[in-house]
């Protein structure tokens, strides 16, 4: 089994050595009502357009087919050259917005609108007294909200240090093992 079919090169151009530009041509274009209208291809590489009997095309190994319209634009292509890194190439002025009129260039953007909507706790209604308010009434609810939770800790704290642990009994002290019965390390 052989891993690399060699690839078919067919050169248009010989055509028309061989004197059969004619046929080769009406296989590329269709008449219509006495105007003859030409098929043109266009270059797999560089984006150019390849007219009739011009130009090379190259048959890969998968069946793949690629046109090109010259010889530096295969020898590009078979050395595996980025297209859109080669500043002459549709491609590459196509990614820089090269040649592109003013016209089409600029697109107009709609405006964004704003809606107001509702928080979840919080209504349309609320949201709107809220941004209403002045300073100073602000203010003042911040400073009620401080004193309220400031009394509230101040509770807490009374509550906590009345049941403080009962007071023992004034006598020798003993350890836990004493207690339960041990001999105190003797």
């Amino acid at each position: 089994m052989r891993l690399y079919e060699p690839a078919h090169v067919v050169d248009l151009s010989v055509a028309r050595l061989n004197g059969i530009a004619d046929s080769l041509f009406c296989a590329f274009g269709a008449c219509f009502g006495g105007i003859l209208q030409m098929k043109l291809e266009i270059d797999s590489f560089s984006g150019y357009r390849i007219y009739p009997s011009k130009g090379k095309l190259f048959v890969r190994g998968d069946s793949k087919v690629f046109r090109f319209a010259s010889s530096k634009n295969a020898s590009l292509f078979l050395q595996r050259k980025n297209p859109r890194k080669i500043a002459w190439t549709q491609v590459y002025r196509r990614m820089h917005k090269k040649g592109i009129t003013e016209e089409v260039a600029k697109k107009r953007s709609r405006r964004t609108v704003k809606h107001q909507r509702g928080i979840v706790g919080a209504d349309l209604a609320a949201i709107a007294a809220k941004r209403n308010q002045t300073a100073a009434v602000r203010q003042q609810a911040r400073l009620a909200a401080i004193t309220k939770a400031k009394t509230e800790k101040k509770e807490k704290e009374a509550k906590k240090s009345k049941p403080s642990r009962p007071v023992q009994p004034s006598g020798p002290k003993v350890s836990k093992q004493q207690m339960k019965g041990g001999k105190g390390g003797r």
